[in-house]
């Protein structure tokens, strides 16, 4: 297969042509020649109006819903509704039925992704459960990324604490989203005036900070102990889906403090405030919720400062029957890997083209310390051409993913995914 993108921006600080409009040509999967009005017979020629190219990106944060809930999102949809939104890897939380807890379950989802690279993420306890530990040494060998419960936030410190003692032996990476499950029980929004309002319980800041706050206590509590020897300047704990402008203030202390942490946020939360509740739309029910104006201007700042490292979907989808319901009984999430960049890139007042792509691209890989690809003669490919100024509709009908929880239907987004080359 002969495949020449013709006249694209690239868009890749490693690569010595970073900045530049150049042809690529790619041959049986190798990128063969880059330069000027290449010329070449090829099967298949990417062309089009101030189109760019990157390295693949990488999404840290989908819920797998095979095996357990396929009617929701098999591997294989998937699959293509990540080619959708240009993401030629994705890593996987373990929260499915069975819990990827075994050897076995990280090698199933290894040799899944045909088109797309899966890299499983495995529990930290039995069934994410917070109580007994499964066998990360085994689980890391086998190819496990990282580790996390996922959906269900580490509640108990002691359990954290062993878990950061224990993977720090071998250089493994501990995910948490910070929430205080107690402090947002029944919780269906974010607490503040618009809760107040609609009459719903609210799910408070705090529940988020004050997790954080114990989280990074006990870090540093490691960090002085035997247990942190042989330690590299890699994170070792990773907070998922901060959402309160105190958060990252927190986080931007403890790297000021030297301790090896690094940060994620959901593309959504970018986008949408408690305000837009207003109307129950259940498509906008996610967890951490939506909070102020203020909160989403500090997280803008906090990705414009690198405070927060990685953008991630957290895609999630959830079919009728899980959404169609009244507020407080529909589930938390929405589906996100086809809008991640365009949603980003439509709102986006504060970062440039090239630092939204970093996010997506060299960051996560180098959190979960995988070999980020470049773009040069000679290297596999691993592309994702798009066009950061399209303006497109994203239709209902049109969705790519088996499920439609997308609080994004019917908005006009500027950027658009052509195609990924991996």
């Amino acid at each position: 297969m002969k495949t020449l993108i013709r006249s694209a921006k690239i868009i890749c600080k490693s690569s010595e042509f970073h900045g530049q409009t150049k042809d690529i040509f790619i041959e049986n999967g190798i990128i063969s020649q880059i330069g000027d009005f290449v010329d070449m017979e090829v099967d298949d020629i990417i062309e089009g109006e101030d189109i760019c190219v990157s390295v693949g990106w990488f999404d840290m944060r989908v819920h797998a819903k095979e095996p357990g809930h396929e009617y929701k999102e098999s591997l294989e949809s998937m699959e293509e509704t990540a080619l959708a939104g240009g993401f030629s890897e994705i890593a996987l939380l373990p929260n499915t039925q069975p819990v990827v807890q075994t050897r076995e379950s990280v090698n199933y989802l290894k040799r899944s992704g045909v088109k797309v690279k899966f890299h499983p993420m495995a529990a930290v306890t039995l069934k994410c459960e917070g109580k007994d530990f499964t066998e990360m040494i085994d689980l890391h060998e086998a190819g496990a990324v990282a580790f996390t419960d996922g959906e269900h936030p580490i509640q108990n410190p002691d359990i954290f604490l062993k878990s950061l003692q224990y993977l720090t032996q071998f250089g493994g990476l501990l995910i948490n989203h910070p929430e205080d499950t107690h402090l947002t029980h029944f919780g269906q929004m974010h607490d503040g005036t618009v809760s107040t309002f609609l009459g719903m319980k609210g799910m408070p800041q705090m529940a988020e900070e004050i997790m954080l706050m114990r989280d990074l206590k006990i870090l540093e509590y490691v960090m002085q102990t035997p247990f942190s020897q042989g330690f590299t300047d890699e994170s070792i704990l990773h907070f998922s889906c901060i959402s309160s402008a105190q958060t990252i203030n927190f986080i931007r202390m403890g790297k000021d403090m030297g301790l090896p942490i690094s940060c994620d946020v959901a593309a959504h939360q970018l986008c949408f405030t408690e305000n837009d509740l207003v109307d129950f739309d259940t498509n906008l029910k996610v967890n951490p919720p939506f909070r102020t104006q203020e909160d989403v201007d500090a997280l803008w700042e906090g990705l414009a400062d690198g405070t927060i490292d990685v953008i991630v979907s957290d895609h999630n989808p959830h079919d009728e029957e899980s959404k169609k319901l009244e507020f407080d009984m529909a589930e938390f999430g929405v589906i996100g890997l086809e809008t991640v960049f365009s949603s980003i890139n439509t709102n986006n007042e504060k970062l440039s083209l090239e630092e939204i792509i970093e996010k997506i691209t060299d960051n996560p890989r180098r959190i979960l310390r995988l070999t980020n690809p470049t773009i040069k003669e000679g290297e596999k490919a691993n592309l994702t051409v798009f066009a950061p100024n399209k303006t497109w509709v994203y239709e209902e009908k049109k969705i790519v993913s088996k499920s439609r929880n997308s609080p994004f239907i019917g908005k006009t987004l500027k950027g658009k995914v052509i195609r990924v080359i991996a």
